[in-house]
């Protein structure tokens, strides 16, 4: 995710807690769904569908956050 930022992740999840647990969820929810995807795990087609819109929300808010360390 995002390897042109690769630098600039390594450096905000050795000092920005919040950026850090988003970044562990975001991994979390993503093998979650490649486990429910290849059948290591069962769920619903409503609760994958929940999982994915979450792990895009924190995409998207870790992008900003990376934006934002970016420009300053």
């Amino acid at each position: 995710m995002f390897p042109e930022h690769r630098d600039l992740i390594s450096k905000l999840k050795n000092t920005d807690l919040h950026f850090t647990n988003l970044f562990n969820r975001h991994n979390e929810l993503d093998q979650k769904i490649k486990n429910i995807e290849s059948a290591i795990e069962v769920a619903s087609h409503e609760a994958i569908e929940a999982l994915k819109k979450e792990k895009l929300h924190l995409k998207d808010e870790i992008y900003a956050i990376l934006i934002k360390a970016n420009n300053a």
